[in-house]
């Protein structure tokens, strides 16, 4: 149920005045410590020079790498990185076309593409998902972790249950609430949620035990260049999973996986493969990912023939 409604919302939420992506890691001291559900990005000023360098996202180290568009630099000046490491990083921003690599005086040099711009992410806005209030799991000390970090501008709590004044109380105010039907695409704003501060230093919650919790302090350099990651994940992730390699699978009209076999709405990394009595090794169906994407949202697929051609900023969650 969760992953049908994740997969909804995320459709429901698709603009061309913003990008949506799920399962993002949030953590900063603890890196895998927080695994955001849905992540959405709304454009900044410079969005379109990012648009334009490369619709994948960019190693964080290249992005910090001292290089720029001008001379070349030495790859073993550009990068604080072992060798080997630099090497790879290099090679990815190469062939996503960040970095251009020549050889001089039989060494390695890089120089980047364009300039990347410091500007181009608007806001994010973190929501976790949790379809059925009646089960929350571990859901309060969830959104906790997310309004005592305050790494995003704005978190959200979805779900498709009836909200009380007792579900509210159990999470932080600052956490707005919205009631969403996955099969109408039909939300419902219960409360809004409270502006964060994301250029504050922040608490990362890492351990709740009893009485005692055991918490890192953020500051904020390392809360911004945790958000430029985020966003660069996000655009170039987005949130359509691939489909699975089965004779049965097909997609959806918004990209979702389905099973012809089932007649349903399938998670590949769950639902499918050998473990399935029906699975039928087969070529995957092309999810169309690229084209849905660049059509409903900021998301460029091709920037070399289509250029930046959307304007930032124009709405919120209307």
């Amino acid at each position: 149920m969760e992953f049908r409604f994740e997969l909804a919302l995320c459709a429901a939420l698709e603009s061309p005045d913003r990008v949506v992506a799920r399962q993002l890691g949030a953590g900063i001291e603890n890196p895998g410590g927080r695994i955001v559900d849905v992540c959405v990005l709304t454009p900044g000023p410079e969005f379109d020079r990012r648009a334009a360098i490369a619709p994948d996202r960019i190693p964080d180290p290249a992005i910090e790498a001292a290089v720029g568009p001008g001379e070349a630099v030495p790859l073993t000046e550009a990068f604080d990185l072992r060798p080997d490491r630099a090497e790879a990083v290099a090679e990815r921003a190469a062939e996503i076309g960040y970095l251009e690599r020549e050889r001089r005086d039989g060494r390695p040099v890089v120089r980047s593409t364009a300039r990347y711009p410091d500007d181009w992410v608007g806001s994010l806005t973190a929501i976790e998902n949790k379809p059925d209030l009646g089960t929350p799991g571990n859901l309060a000390a969830q959104l906790r972790y997310d309004a005592a970090l305050e790494l995003f501008d704005e978190v959200v709590l979805a779900t498709a249950s009836y909200v009380t004044r007792a579900h509210l109380n159990r999470i932080p105010e600052a956490v707005g609430v919205w009631r969403f039907d996955p099969d109408t695409g039909e939300r419902e704003v219960v409360r809004e949620p409270t502006p964060l501060d994301p250029d504050a230093p922040g608490v990362e919650i890492r351990e709740e035990r009893g009485l005692r919790t055991d918490v890192a302090l953020v500051d904020p350099a390392a809360k911004a260049r945790k958000r430029r990651r985020v966003a660069e994940r996000a655009y170039g992730k987005g949130w359509r999973p691939d489909p699975p390699a089965c004779a049965h699978a097909t997609t959806t009209p918004d990209g979702h996986p389905y099973c012809e076999r089932f007649d349903r709405p399938v998670d590949p990394g769950r639902d499918c493969g050998a473990a399935c009595d029906a699975h039928d090794p087969a070529d995957p169906p092309d999810p169309r990912r690229d084209r849905l994407r660049d059509e409903r949202t900021a998301w460029v697929a091709d920037p070399a023939s289509d250029g930046p051609r959307r304007q930032s900023g124009l709405s919120r969650f209307l």
